[in-house]
């Protein structure tokens, strides 16, 4: 069972939030904190007195806007621990989705909480508490080399019916500009998230996305065909055709040439 502390500036929403978790019957313990100070308090005591002490903490349901620091500074506080507690966020803003997944937040909660999703989060938390732990690898001899460890793929948090997808950038062929939002289209539909292009385009361009038109980003690995009609430039991504702006056409042509030729 799981061992929780859930921190929140606003004392009503913090009673409601600790009400929905005490009566979860996977919850162990659920205690209160009204500032990130306390409850960098109450996890510093719990990291020292151990993982099999009744004063440890599993998990911290974690508001963002607090006065002071801000559930984001005491998230990535927490990250330079040895052995952190998982994180899920509450909060009644969606703009911070993709800071809190870079700091490796299990989840990310919208108020007003629903029983429902709070009941999912949970879930998530519960199994990576109780996931198995991985059998221990054998040493390498010193005259073989090691493989290099695959990284996970990176998701990016979509929320659809109050309820948060975990959607992979590699399953991403395009993404549309829409004012401050951003559209993902994949292949089983699209999505629509709170994020500026710009930050995608720039968070991205290491995962082969590319920007071709102020309102169009692109994996290059999901481009099919290239067209050329006089001196408009287009590009196809499975049924889409897309068009491509004079100022980006030369270098996604270097692109496609070189990424053709090796």
């Amino acid at each position: 069972m799981l061992r929780v502390l859930a921190v929140d500036d606003e004392e009503p929403a913090l009673g409601e939030l600790l009400y929905l978790l005490r009566a979860d019957p996977r919850i162990r313990s659920a205690e209160g904190a009204t500032d990130a100070t306390g409850a960098l308090r109450r996890i510093g005591r719990a990291l020292e007195a151990g993982p099999d002490s009744d004063e440890a903490v599993d998990v911290v349901f974690l508001d963002i806007h607090m006065a002071g620091l801000t559930g984001l500074d005491l998230a990535r506080l927490l990250a330079g621990f040895a052995r952190p507690p998982l994180i899920v966020f509450v909060t009644a803003h969606e703009g911070f989705a993709v800071q809190a997944f870079d700091l490796k937040a299990v989840d990310y909660v919208l108020k007003p909480v629903r029983r429902e999703r709070l009941a999912e989060a949970v879930r998530r938390v519960r199994e990576l508490v109780h996931a198995p732990a991985a059998p221990a690898t054998p040493a390498v001899p010193a005259t073989a080399a090691a493989p290099a460890a695959v990284a996970a793929p990176e998701q990016i948090p979509v929320e659809l019916g109050g309820v948060t997808r975990f959607v992979a950038v590699d399953d991403i062929a395009y993404v549309e500009a829409q004012g401050d939002y951003a559209r993902l289209h994949t292949d089983e539909g699209s999505h629509l998230v709170r994020i500026p292009l710009s930050t995608l385009e720039e968070r991205w361009a290491a995962r082969g996305f590319v920007r071709i038109h102020r309102s169009h980003l692109v994996a290059l690995a999901r481009i099919d065909e290239l067209r050329l009609d006089g001196g408009a430039t287009s590009v196809r991504v499975g049924s889409t055709e897309l068009a491509v702006s004079r100022r980006h056409a030369r270098q996604l042509r270097d692109l496609l040439m070189r990424r053709a030729g090796g």
